[in-house]
């Protein structure tokens, strides 16, 4: 299961956050490292396409795709160095898939700021910054013992050499490395590094709930925007509070309380839906009598591919993939109609998969 770690520096609202995503009762205190273990939580993804199969097929279950997020404790300045608790810190993001950093965008002089005041530039910066000085002290270490096998022409030691140069001297810089780009070769190294600056990253503006009718009216989400646009960073905006209090309620009155806003939807579907979209995610569906079902898998993968995230023996005695899009199954109303209008199609090997594709595997083994 694919992982989002929510971090952030200490009384942002991450553990509000996570309260409201998972609608647990993690702790959310007034005073840092009032989370020091992480919590974690499965989130499943709603996807209105899984009602409207359920409609069709009829089955006896429905199961939604889900993935995990990890509140992780507060970062502070120095946490490369262990500074409050930050080793640790750093060893849980280091586990996640991609990063949801929570930005504090609201005053409040009951709850306190690490560094005493509201800058959510400032504060980003500080993340970040801990993030490259951790990186930059296990590539010094590989670089070492690297020079030593590019003299002796070891097989591959010069790409990775070369790679972890660039990425180090944009560090040294305080640059951040997300912006760099690498070939196919490079990204499949670069992965291998599992270095944290270069963890995929969403930025969540925790903004006051006077604040949710006309977010641009708050001066620290506009300085956002444009922070985020320069990073090439996505961007969301959420009142933690509010969303806390609409996790509470039935689907009925979150409605109403939604409309209040002028909200069409919860910000925590934005959060899920672009870390879903950060990490290259899509969903294809099995859909039968005995249960539909969405499946996670990533942009671009072939049939036999998916049909081994079933199951490893689908993958190996692939044989055809039977698919229908979701888009002709609306078309024709019924799976029985889109295949006799020619639009159910037997894909083989080297099919791409394609989001809301609905597909029944075919394997011998």
């Amino acid at each position: 299961m694919l992982k989002a770690g929510i971090v952030g520096l200490p009384n942002v609202g991450k553990s509000t956050l996570f309260n409201a995503i998972t609608k647990a009762e993690a702790l959310a205190a007034n005073y840092p490292f009032a989370t020091i273990e992480p919590n974690v939580g499965v989130v499943y993804v709603q996807d209105a396409r899984l009602d409207v199969l359920e409609k069709i097929y009829k089955p006896k279950k429905v199961v939604p795709t889900a993935y995990e997020f990890i509140d992780i404790a507060g970062l502070v300045k120095g946490a490369s160095k262990g500074e409050g608790l930050g080793n640790q810190f750093l060893s849980h993001i280091r586990e996640v898939d991609a990063i949801c950093q929570v930005i504090r965008c609201f005053e409040d002089e009951n709850v306190t700021h690490v560094e005493g005041s509201i800058n959510p530039i400032r504060d980003i910066e500080t993340i970040q910054l801990e993030l490259n000085l951790a990186d930059m002290e296990s590539i010094d270490k590989r670089l070492d013992k690297l020079q030593k096998k590019v003299k002796a022409k070891a097989p591959d030691a010069k790409e990775e050499f070369d790679v972890l140069k660039r990425i180090k001297e944009i560090l040294d810089h305080d640059g951040n490395p997300r912006l760099l780009s690498f070939s196919k070769e490079e990204e499949k190294l670069v992965k291998s590094f599992n270095l944290l600056s270069l963890k995929p990253m969403i930025y969540i503006a925790n903004i006051a709930e006077d604040d949710l009718t006309d977010p641009h009216q708050n001066a620290f989400y506009h300085d956002l925007i444009t922070y985020a646009k320069q990073t090439e960073t996505k961007l969301v905006f959420i009142s933690a509070q509010v969303e806390m209090e609409i996790a509470a309620l039935s689907p009925e009155e979150q409605l109403t309380f939604l409309d209040a806003y002028g909200m069409k939807r919860s910000g925590l579907n934005d959060v899920i839906e672009q870390s879903y979209d950060l990490l290259g995610l899509q969903t294809y569906f099995t859909a039968g009598e005995p249960e539909v079902r969405a499946w996670t898998f990533h942009k671009g993968m072939r049939a036999p591919q998916c049909a081994g995230i079933i199951h490893s023996d689908f993958e190996r005695g692939f044989i055809k993939a039977e698919t229908l899009s979701f888009a002709d199954l609306i078309t024709y109303g019924s799976p029985q109609a889109a295949k006799e209008a020619g639009r159910v199609r037997m894909e083989g090997k080297d099919y791409i998969v394609q989001d809301g594709d609905i597909m029944l595997f075919r394997f011998n083994v």
